[in-house]
């Protein structure tokens, strides 16, 4: 499984979704928005905007959040098969 982790250090959505990872013990490569070149482009082109967190998990972009909602737990818990 290959999983990029597209965020940013101010974002708080963004810290979660790692959290959840690292308490799975999920691997992922993080791209950092704010000085990966070519990342912002990348987003605009996936997903239509600078939204974070985006994974990106074999070549697949799934949102993991919910604006006004947070980090998607269930959901995410599901795609990875592991308990929230």
């Amino acid at each position: 499984m290959e999983l990029l982790v597209y965020s940013a250090d101010w974002c708080r959505d963004c810290r979660e979704a790692k959290r959840f990872l690292d308490k799975h013990d999920i691997a992922y490569t993080e791209i950092n928005i704010e000085n990966t070149p070519g990342a912002v482009d990348a987003l605009l082109e996936n997903v239509g905007k600078r939204a974070i967190p985006q994974f990106v998990l074999n070549g697949k972009w799934v949102q993991p959040y919910k604006p006004g909602r947070g980090f998607l737990y269930d959901e995410m818990a599901a795609l990875f098969d592991v308990s929230v």
